[in-house]
């Protein structure tokens, strides 16, 4: 009776590992597996809330994932403003999931409610973080006029590099 449960197990393991090796894990973040613009829930500075559903239409949809008080996120920031003017067909949605009214304070600081073309919010169940497997901030990510992943750059993305891109699709 034991040789006969030991020859099952054995069958059992085998037949495991002969599956794995036939399907293996798939790694690569959720961004690359699945190229639509993720679920979210944002609170906006505003009180209001703000789906994936909700994103306007645009020729570019860029979502910056930051931290308030990251020196990089507020460089990004400056240096987004400062090139505005080149961003219009971009939509921005900053996404934080940082105090309320830290997220405000730096919406503020950067001046983003003068302009139309950006959105910013605190994802309080942590869903875009977790989508995008963010290890630095700010993550950058843009999407096309589909919604569709076009390009991420996991430590922000400087300016000319961005119009760069943008431009020439």
């Amino acid at each position: 009776m034991a040789r006969k449960c030991f020859f099952a197990f054995l069958v059992l393991v085998f037949s495991t590992l002969a599956i794995q090796a036939q399907s293996p894990i798939d790694n690569r973040p959720a961004y690359v597996k699945n190229p639509a613009i993720p679920e979210f829930k944002l609170i906006l500075t505003d009180s209001s809330l703000f789906t994936n559903k909700m994103v306007p239409k645009a020729d570019f949809t860029c979502i910056v994932y930051f931290s308030p008080d990251c020196g990089h996120c507020q460089y990004e920031a400056d240096q987004m403003i400062r090139n505005m003017d080149s961003l219009k067909q971009v939509q921005f949605i900053w996404v934080s999931y940082r105090e309320f009214n830290d997220i405000k304070a730096f919406g503020r600081k950067y001046q983003f409610d003068l302009y139309p073309n950006i959105i910013i919010g605190r994802d309080p169940e942590y869903t875009v973080p977790a989508f995008f497997q963010v290890k630095f901030t700010p993550f950058v990510a843009l999407y096309d006029q589909n919604k569709q992943f076009l390009k991420a750059w996991e430590s922000g993305v400087e300016m000319p590099e961005l119009l760069q891109f943008i431009h020439k699709k």
